[in-house]
């Protein structure tokens, strides 16, 4: 277990292999545990870094500090904290957001972004989200069917009391549509065809916008594709890192049985 002290508050994370950095960022239901698997299929050729943001996993949680301004915020501390001078981030659901408007307000330090279940307008995302911090059956059921991966399950529980709520509310009012259009750096989106957390129908309006962004998605995954099909999520982000500013071609093999929006 690593840790490092930002703006007063400590942030855990893990970093495996060695390489050209690249940065995970989670999202609302678990924290840096679910990136393992993945982390672990890039460390030979690349380092990399997943943190638990505050107010999840084993990070700070004295106060709340739980926008996507704050996170923006940490993720470029982190990697001022850790020497990191330029990396690809890849970030999930909330995670994608942070990832997206670090990408925009900080182009200097990130070189490409993976975009993960990336909620393209604030109707994406599913309204029951909002509700974890209640007590009611129906929550609590929808919340357990997105954390059946044990790497979620693990984690999910130590999530401070509001983070969720309050990290949605501050989701709500991000354009994430325009940011992504006026990005710069090749960016990836990859989803999830039957996710119930992030709607991925309004995904189909990024495509064809500039040859250096990519949506794609799988077919059999749901909220978290780095778990429900890791070894075509892992590939692809593989040859993503790979690939040059022109994604046009990238996409899934044939033997993967290809789907693209």
């Amino acid at each position: 277990m690593s840790a490092v002290v930002i703006n007063g508050g400590l942030i855990h994370y893990e970093a495996f292999g060695r390489g050209k950095p690249v940065v995970f960022v989670h999202g609302w239901l678990g924290s840096w545990r679910y990136w393992m698997r993945t982390m672990e299929a890039l460390a030979s050729e690349y380092r990399t870094y997943a943190l638990d943001l505050w107010g999840f996993g084993d990070s700070d949680k004295s106060r709340e500090r739980y926008s996507v301004a704050d996170y923006t915020s940490l993720i470029c501390g982190f990697m001022d904290q850790l020497g990191i001078l330029k990396a690809s981030l890849v970030g999930h659901s909330l995670g994608a957001i942070v990832a997206l408007r670090a990408a925009s307000q900080e182009p200097t330090l990130v070189s490409r972004l993976a975009a993960v279940s990336l909620p393209v307008t604030p109707h994406a995302i599913n309204t029951r989200l909002q509700e974890i911090a209640n007590n009611s059956v129906r929550t609590k059921m929808f919340w357990w069917r997105q954390v059946s991966h044990k790497e979620v399950q693990q984690e999910a529980e130590k999530a401070a009391e509001n983070v969720i709520m309050l990290s949605v509310q501050s989701a709500l009012k991000v354009d994430t549509q325009i940011l992504v259009e006026q990005l710069s750096q090749p960016t990836l989106i990859i989803y999830g065809e039957r996710d119930g957390v992030v709607d991925p129908e309004p995904v189909s309006v990024l495509n064809g916008r500039r040859p250096s962004l990519r949506p794609i998605g799988l077919t059999a995954s749901r909220h978290f594709p780095m778990l429900e099909e890791a070894n075509k999520f892992n590939r692809l982000l593989r040859d993503f890192l790979e690939a040059g500013d022109d994604l046009s071609e990238l996409t899934l093999k044939e033997e993967w049985k290809r789907r693209t929006r």
